[in-house]
């Protein structure tokens, strides 16, 4: 909160330069009307825009842009679509790979995977709570002519809400800041599941006048914060059988009452880049030619810790009471880059990549046998890399590859892709991956008051190979259609040990990371299309999935469906935007991955099939002007289709519940 509050009071500063801005001589309003906005000059109604900025009086929605980590800009976009349905959740994102757990924000099972990596380098662990944890990718930057809030405020369950807030603005149209912060904090409907995190971020983008000098930065402070109750019980009588009594979920006994997990991180990075040649540009403002020197750099602490307050048989034998594990990480990046453009032969460039790792826990752990369990990984990998992209007609080529030096972490990752774009409404595209890497750290090197959660795996683990192909095609009038195969060696994963004898009630116990020696092939299949009549719309996504392996550990169901029958509307003569209706998904049955609380992780298991079962919501959504409200009765179907809507095994889906709340763009 400290960050939030300096940057904060140090952007009203700023702010008071934003509101206008000089242009050959003349100031330029602050704002007009988009098709968003709506604002007199004058007293008069300002006209109707255009698609694009045709004098210096006119600021339009598309000027307010928004770039992502690979550059990629698009703009504010104030409609309301299905999209904005599938999106209005906690993650901010479109969750139909994904199975949430009771609690909002506690943690999702994995309905489909995908296995390319953005970086060479592993990550702490604990994967099941990081699904909100901003990595360096998913931090976006801004440009705008005017500041610009986003709100987003929904309701969770019990004590608590979701606030997301972003206000963006510039001193000048080179120079534009963010500040943002999503706050969360829901009670739960089980005892012992209160979920709270906290993600601040603040960024800069910033160009030099003569336009050789780029920069962009940002920080990031986030916490992720959750008591862990290990599930039910007695799930079949006070679950599954449906007794009026148990509905009142608090009266549902769980497993523990005294335990958390914590994920902490801060992160600094910059990126900038300076043209040393700069050829003049053409008569169409294209620049033909530039050379360009740039650099990054990030660093990045970060931690993970379970907390216990007397530790529980269920995990097995406690070394020490009460549990406190933690394991941390410090990591540092640099690159140093050459970047020549032409715009006849495209974008080349090559880098030298530097990543320096410490990952550590307190002490060192000796076994009952003697074995030394090490407490510290550390080391610098060394890694070169090239960059090219070049659109020629309507194709777009783009390619990416990093091969490490030295180190032991990190092998080669390679990304390629094509796309064609045959007409406005028809894009075809290939895309490669192959990489190499060690698995997350937390499969290399742990340490537990639990007995059996000491290992260290640096000498016998392999680097996890990845390959994959996806071909897509995006067609407004087929739809959107994607294949992907991958191939996997030396997959990492958890699971119980057979070798490790457990008693009852301790089934947890023997939890341990592997790895598979033979090779895994899996197989996505995935298409969305919309149907229209009239005001009615029915909007299809269908995914089928196959693995091929000779042991079980990679478990998806087989087949995953979305549907939503919704009708939209113009009503109060065009005062407000209407769209209500219902979505049904459904997941065929299959071996679910367990959830285990002291690594933050998913495992696998093979003693219990869940799935087959609808999930029905309703929704109504209004958009009035820049503002979209929604409302949804979550899931309304939970009480007449039979209690055996699971998120995990022991881990409940949530019951029925109505949930509202909006999400507001203002701007000055």
């Amino acid at each position: 909160m400290k960050y939030f509050l300096l940057v904060f009071l140090s952007s009203l500063t700023f702010s008071l330069s934003a509101q206008q801005e000089e242009v050959d001589g003349k100031v330029k309003d602050s704002i007009s009307k988009t098709d968003s906005l709506y604002t007199k000059r004058k007293g008069k109604p300002l006209p109707k825009p255009k698609l694009a900025r045709d004098s210096i009086n006119e600021i339009t929605i598309k000027d307010y842009k928004i770039i992502s980590f690979s550059r990629d800009t698009t703009y504010l976009d104030t409609t309301l679509t299905i999209k904005k349905e599938y999106k209005y959740n906690y993650l901010r994102r479109d969750d139909f790979e994904l199975m949430p757990f009771s609690n909002i924000g506690q943690t999702y099972n994995n309905l489909g995977l995908d296995f390319e990596r953005a970086t060479l380098y592993p990550n702490l662990g604990a994967k099941a709570k990081h699904f909100d944890y901003w990595e360096v990718e998913d931090i976006h930057y801004y440009n705008v002519p005017t500041p610009m809030t986003d709100i987003l405020f929904k309701t969770t369950l019990e004590q608590g809400q979701l606030l997301d807030a972003m206000l963006t603005f510039n001193t000048s149209r080179r120079l534009n800041f963010s500040i943002g912060y999503k706050g969360h904090r829901s009670l739960g409907k089980y005892n012992s599941n209160q979920i709270q995190s906290g993600n601040f971020t603040t960024t800069t983008n910033y160009q030099s006048k003569n336009g050789r000098y780029i920069l962009r930065a940002h920080i990031a402070a986030q916490d992720i914060k959750s008591q862990e109750n290990g599930g039910l019980i007695e799930k079949e009588l006070q679950f599954e059988a449906g007794d009026p009594e148990f509905r009142d979920r608090p009266k549902v006994d769980v497993r523990f009452d005294d335990a958390d997990n914590i994920v902490l991180g801060k992160r600094y990075y910059l990126e900038h880049a300076y043209k040393l040649i700069r050829r003049n540009r053409d008569s169409s403002y294209v620049e033909r030619t530039s050379l360009s020197l740039g650099h990054t750099f990030g660093y990045e602490t970060k931690y993970y810790q379970f907390l216990q307050t007397s530790g529980d048989a269920y995990f097995g034998d406690l070394i020490l009471s009460p549990v406190n594990d933690k394991a941390n990480l410090k990591t540092t990046y640099n690159q140093v880059r050459l970047e020549f453009y032409n715009k006849t032969l495209g974008r080349l460039q090559g880098n030298v990549n530097m990543f320096h790792y410490n990952y550590f826990f307190n002490s060192v752990f000796f076994t009952e046998g003697g074995q030394e369990i090490g407490n510290q990984l550390n080391g610098t990998e060394l890694a070169l890399g090239a960059d090219y992209e070049k659109t020629i007609g309507g194709f777009e080529l783009q390619g990416a590859f990093r091969y490490n030096l030295s180190g032991d972490l990190s092998g080669n990752i390679l990304n390629a892709s094509a796309g064609y774009r045959l007409n406005e409404k028809n894009r075809f595209k290939v895309h490669l991956h192959s990489s190499s890497r060690m698995p997350n750290f937390n499969f290399l090197l742990y340490q537990s008051e639990y007995l059996n959660y000491n290992w260290q795996n640096t000498a016998i683990f392999k680097k996890e190979r990845v390959n994959s192909l996806e071909v897509a095609l995006d067609s407004e009038l087929f739809g959107n259609i994607s294949a992907k195969y991958t191939n996997l060696d030396n997959y990492a994963y958890f699971a119980a040990d057979p070798v490790i004898e457990v008693t009852e009630g301790a089934e947890q116990a023997a939890i341990r990371p592997f790895q598979e020696d033979t090779g895994i092939s899996y197989l996505k299949l995935k298409y969305a299309k919309e149907f229209r009549l009239g005001k009615f719309a029915l909007n299809n996504t269908v995914m089928y999935q196959t693995v091929s392996q000779e042991a079980n550990v990679l478990n998806v169901p087989q087949l995953i469906t979305r549907n939503s029958l919704y009708f939209s509307s113009d009503v109060f003569k065009k005062a407000m935007y209407l769209q209500t209706g219902v979505t049904f998904k459904y997941f065929t049955k299959y071996n679910m991955n367990g959830y285990n609380p002291v690594l933050g992780e998913f495992f696998v298991q093979d003693t219990e099939e869940l799935g087959g079962f609808p999930l029905l919501d309703f929704f109504i959504n209004a958009r009035i002007q820049q503002t979209r409200i929604f409302l949804k009765a979550e899931h309304f179907n939970s009480s007449f289709s039979g209690y055996n809507f699971y998120s995990a095994p022991n881990y409940p889906y949530r019951d029925f519940v109505i949930r509202f709340g909006l999400v507001w763009n203002f701007f000055s």
